[in-house]
């Protein structure tokens, strides 16, 4: 691809309805990972648990955050809260957006010993799309500007912030691939049956390793691995989008219902498929939502003229 034609993809017009399912769906699963944490953000990010100390410039250590004192803690908490859901209501959303990855990114380098993939992407998440047109087709950032004169909602927009979102889970899935292939998925027939007896067991994957044949366990691995190392292919060509789709969806269900504390982050990565993947006449729905919600706004206020 050349660079004019790459640019030319990336500024593309798609459809804002993609980014604001986004807006609603990432915080929300964020704040969910985030929630057996902040009910201890005196412990976690504040002076009353226990925390590494200054190593004192040590090469493992590169950056020292020291521990906040509890109030500060549990204002950060509430911070994060506040900003999270207004950024899911679309209440001003760029700001509430930009101070939500903030306190993201302070988490995730202050409580280095926990950050887990949720802990290090979400910040970039937000941070995406805070800075796209999010809120402007619903929320109430959407029903301000709708009610304001001779302002009207555009369907299409270029967002390189979208294009970002779209490449993020595909990268995601390329890296874990390749992981998986130098280790030991290309070796060991049984790795992914094995993981179904870790300490993240769940009734439903211990029912599901009870029940399905031993090989079962392996030809899903092997798709598993199939679909991540191939995911440049699978979403970038046009024929295998959609099942690269209703397969990615499917997968990070069966995480989220057999992996336990994993829930989150398939809810993250399911919500990033179907904001930046799912077929257009899928998420025509939403669409309409959005225009039924114009039009009568519209209606309301032709009559109240």
């Amino acid at each position: 691809m050349s660079s004019s034609r790459l640019w030319d993809w990336i500024h593309e017009p798609l459809p804002v309805i993609r980014l604001e399912i986004l807006r609603v769906a990432a915080p929300l699963a964020i704040l969910g990972f985030m929630s057996g944490r902040l009910r201890h953000a005196d412990e976690w990010i504040g002076d009353h648990g226990f925390h590494v100390p200054d190593l004192g410039g040590d090469w493992r250590q590169p950056l020292y955050i020291a521990p906040l004192p509890a109030n500060l803690a549990w204002a950060l908490a509430f911070v994060m809260v506040a900003s999270g859901l207004a950024c899911a209501a679309g209440v001003k959303t760029r700001a509430s957006g930009l101070v939500f990855a903030a306190t993201l990114v302070f988490v995730a380098l202050a409580d280095r010993l926990a950050a887990f993939t949720v802990t290090k992407m979400s910040p970039a998440v937000m941070l995406a799309i805070a800075l796209g047109p999010s809120g402007t087709r619903l929320g109430f950032d959407a029903w301000r500007k709708r009610h304001a004169p001779g302002k009207r909602a555009k369907r299409l927009r270029p967002s390189a912030s979208l294009r970002f979102l779209q490449l993020l889970p595909i990268f995601i899935y390329s890296a874990s691939g390749i992981a998986k292939a130098r280790g030991d998925w290309l070796k060991m027939p049984l790795v992914l049956w094995t993981q179904l007896h870790d300490t993240y067991q769940t009734t439903f994957s211990f029912a599901l390793a009870s029940l399905l044949p031993v090989w079962s366990w392996t030809l899903m691995q092997g798709l598993v691995l199939a679909f991540e190392m191939g995911a440049p292919l699978w979403f970038g060509w046009a024929r295998t989008r959609t099942w690269a789709f209703v397969f990615g969806v499917g997968m990070h269900a069966m995480i989220g219902l057999m992996f336990g504390p994993v829930v989150w982050f398939a809810l993250l990565m399911a919500a990033l498929l179907v904001g930046g993947w799912a077929p257009e006449a899928w998420l025509a729905p939403v669409e309409r939502l959005a225009e039924r919600m114009e039009s009568r706004e519209e209606t309301v206020e032709e009559e109240s003229e």
